[in-house]
C-alpha cells in the first residue's frame, strides 16, 4: 500500500465516522455529565403558530398540561425515519401532548406551499404539524439540530431538551421524571 493511502485511508474513514454521528445538523452539545439538558427552572417560549389546516394553536392551549414538542425538518433522514413512531405515539393515551413544528424557510426547509403538499402525501394522521414559518420559535428554543425534542412541565417549564432522535419509550420514561 502506497503511503499516501495509509495516511488518506483513516482520514477519510474518522470523516465519514464524525459524518455520521452528526446526525441531521450540527453536533449537539451535552452537558459535562454527558446527558441532555435540563431547563427545569426557565419558561418554555411562548409560541403562537398555525397547524397545517390554519388553526391557531399556542403553548398557552395547554396551560396545565406536559407536552411534547419535536423540531424536525423534511429533509432530514433520521426525522423521517422517526415520524412513524412519532405517529403512533400522538395516537396513544398519554398523560402528555405530541406536538411537532417545522420551520419553513429556515436551515433548508421547503416553502410552507410545498411542505404542505409534500406532508399531505404521508400517511401520518395522528401528528399535529405546526409551521414556524421563518424559524422564530426555533431560534428562541435554540434549536440547532434536527431533530430536537423538548419536554414542557405542566407548569410550562422547559423541564428538557434533547437533541438526536427520542424513541417513544425514551419519551414516556423522560415524562415519568417531569411534574
Amino acid at each position: 500500500m502506497s503511503s499516501v493511502k495509509k495516511v488518506w485511508l483513516p482520514l477519510l474513514s474518522l470523516l465519514c465516522a464524525v459524518s455520521l454521528l452528526t446526525a441531521c445538523g450540527q453536533s449537539a452539545q451535552k452537558s459535562a455529565s454527558g446527558s441532555a439538558s435540563s431547563a427545569s427552572a426557565n419558561a418554555a417560549p411562548q409560541f403562537d403558530l398555525k397547524d397545517l389546516s390554519g388553526s391557531d394553536v399556542k403553548l398557552a392551549d395547554f396551560k396545565g398540561e406536559k407536552v411534547y414538542i419535536k423540531y424536525w425538518a423534511s429533509w432530514c433522514s433520521i426525522c423521517l425515519a422517526g415520524m412513524d413512531e412519532l405517529n403512533t405515539l400522538a395516537g396513544q393515551d398519554n398523560d402528555f401532548k405530541v406536538i411537532s413544528i417545522v420551520a419553513p424557510n429556515f436551515k433548508g426547509e421547503k416553502s410552507e406551499a410545498d411542505f404542505k403538499k409534500w406532508f399531505s402525501g404521508l400517511d401520518e394522521k395522528n401528528t399535529t404539524v405546526l409551521l414556524d414559518e421563518g424559524g422564530k420559535y426555533a431560534q428562541q428554543f435554540g434549536v440547532r439540530a434536527y431533530p430536537t425534542s423538548f419536554y414542557i412541565d405542566s407548569n410550562g417549564n422547559l423541564a428538557k431538551t434533547v437533541p438526536g432522535h427520542n424513541d417513544n419509550a425514551m419519551i414516556a420514561a423522560n415524562f415519568n421524571d417531569i411534574p
